[in-house]
């Protein structure tokens, strides 16, 4: 009897196979447009087909080859037409065509291509995200704190900029790999980002975010063993990896980390991610991730939530302010100089930030405000937090600790 497939079970094949898909396709094709539209009509035939057949045994394979012969199909309809573009893309796929260079994984290969220095950092990023990742305009648009229609603008703009400039596909050389490094491990970063905390969705995690980008990680690190930054990238992500089983509690909600079970935590991620972090240490090249990777690290050392050294964080983030001054940066130093200094100090710096698109701004901000008993403040926070994410894990946790306020009697 054939299982029953339901759209979860799409769903999730998307998610896992949608960045390898692409990727092959663009080898076939050397075409992005073409690659991710044939992924896509392959995906909407399985949404079609699977609940009637079942799953096949290589949901990967069914897609690449579905799509690839979607593509052919498209492509020499074109051609009849004198489409000449049509009729040069069928050619490349027809041909056994074999590419060389450092790069030999697919998804990283198109990732470096997609971070061409024709395209802008952001471009770079976001169109990256979009293919390999399979995050929607939406997700990417939260990741990046623009309207959803900004973001819709920009990978358009970026894909008609690859077209126009005809920006070839291809394997960077090794002299060509470093100038495209930082938007490579921004592209890693923010995929791993989306995994650990979604940006919608009733789960809190996406697994196969945070394995894929700490996979593409070992790989990157492997092709680029002298860069720190690159084992900076990699160790912050398997700390941060080190916690995601106690992140939530049995129900799904969202544990914050002074109440998570230090002990639950993945020792050998925590012992991997420390090693390599000495090892940046020694080689006394810093870098923002070498300094978030730090940072981690002494979160990781503490055995309790209040043994923290949040000293040695804030001379961190000292640090790493002075490299990447940015606002959501400079949330999180605030966050630190609150546990030295007291919220009051913690809220002044709050006070000359730009965040108000970013949820953990409202969230924090709230419990500065409660624990100097200016409840009603609080609780405009926490509502405008909740209106600020579209996580149900971070609302059910945000909304509890609303009620918290609503159901506490007001201080003496």
């Amino acid at each position: 009897m054939t299982q029953a497939v339901t759209e979860d079970d799409i769903a999730r094949v998307f998610r896992s196979e949608h960045g390898r898909a692409v990727s092959v396709l663009v080898g076939t094709f050397g075409d992005i447009d073409i690659a991710e539209e044939a992924v896509q009509d392959a995906f909407v035939a399985a949404a079609q087909r699977w609940p009637e057949t079942g799953l096949p045994a290589s949901p990967a394979g069914w897609i690449i080859t579905t799509a690839r012969n979607r593509a052919i199909d498209r492509l020499r309809r074109d051609a009849t037409r004198n489409d000449r573009y049509a009729q040069a893309a069928l050619i490349y796929a027809e041909d056994e065509w074999v590419e060389e260079g450092p790069v030999r994984d697919d998804r990283l290969r198109l990732i470096f291509t997609c971070c061409h220095p024709a395209l802008g950092a952001a471009a770079q990023v976001a169109l990256t995200l979009r293919l390999l990742g399979g995050l929607t305009t939406t997700e990417i648009a939260r990741a990046f704190l623009v309207p959803e229609a900004t973001m819709a603008q920009r990978i358009t703009r970026a894909k008609g900029k690859i077209r126009a400039a005809k920006i070839p596909y291809r394997v960077p050389r090794d002299a060509d790999l470093p100038d495209r490094m930082h938007g490579v491990l921004a592209v890693l970063y923010l995929i791993f980002n989306e995994g650990y905390t979604a940006s919608s969705g009733e789960r809190l995690v996406r697994e196969d975010l945070c394995t894929e980008a700490i996979r593409l990680g070992r790989v990157l690190a492997e092709l680029m063993p002298d860069e720190p930054e690159v084992w900076g990238l990699l160790a912050l992500m398997l700390l941060n990896e080190s916690r995601r089983a106690t992140r939530t509690g049995p129900a799904g909600d969202l544990l914050p980390l002074a109440d998570q079970d230090r002990q639950l935590w993945n020792q050998a991620l925590i012992d991997e991610g420390h090693d390599i972090v000495r090892k940046c240490l020694r080689r006394n090249q810093p870098g923002p991730y070498q300094i978030q990777a730090a940072i981690a690290a002494v979160h990781s050392d503490a055995p309790a939530a209040a043994a923290t050294d949040w000293s040695q964080i804030v001379a961190l983030y000292d640090q790493l302010i002075a490299m990447q001054p940015t606002p959501v940066v400079a949330l999180n130093r605030a966050v630190a100089v609150a546990e030295v200094s007291g919220p009051a100090v913690g809220l002044e710096l709050l006070a000359e930030l730009d965040l108000d698109r970013y949820y953990p701004f409202h969230a924090v901000r709230a419990e500065l405000l409660l624990r100097l008993h200016r409840t009603t403040e609080a609780a405009r926070a926490y509502e405008a937090a909740i209106a600020n994410t579209d996580n149900e894990a971070e609302q059910g946790y945000l909304r509890g600790r609303l009620a918290t306020i609503h159901e506490s009697p007001p201080p003496s």
